[in-house]
């Protein structure tokens, strides 16, 4: 089988923008804090979820133009999808921390660098992926979600 050729958009990086939840709890700071790392390396753009809630159109636009929307969210009151949902901007990850085995500890921000690493790497490798998205799409096909005539 022949291998296919890459994308010819300038990058085979997905483009994708992270809206963390950033709540009071240790949960949120985590939830900010992991978005702050992926931003540093380079996974996707860390956004202002507050900015998007005010009713922000010309982030709402970006937002429904990149490949990927991660929330990453501390608990299951789901803030920060419910943000980005509201918006008519689809979420392609969803990543809930007390979810992945972290307590959320009301009146306590502290958190340990392990913890914001366990969820930095969750998200890298896709553990809150929603089946059926169009990102979702996009990689299934060989695609790169450009635009483009890149398949």
């Amino acid at each position: 089988m022949a291998e296919k050729a890459p994308c010819t958009c300038g990058s085979n990086e997905k483009n994708r923008l992270i809206f963390p939840c950033s709540g009071q709890a240790n949960t949120g700071q985590i939830s900010n804090q992991a978005a702050i790392q992926l931003s540093d390396e380079g996974y996707g753009s860390f956004v202002c979820t507050a900015l998007l809630a005010s009713g922000s159109e010309s982030l709402a636009e970006r937002a429904r133009g990149v490949q990927e929307v991660v929330a990453i969210d501390g608990c299951g009151m789901h803030c920060a999808k419910k943000i980005v949902e509201q918006a008519k901007v689809p979420v392609h990850q969803h990543l809930v921390i007390t979810d992945l085995g972290i307590e959320k500890k009301s009146g306590d921000r502290s958190f340990s660098p392990d913890e914001v690493e366990a969820i930095a790497s969750a998200a890298w490798k896709g553990e809150g992926k929603i089946m059926g998205s169009e990102s979702e799409k996009k990689t299934s096909s060989g695609g790169c979600g450009c635009g483009g005539n890149c398949s």
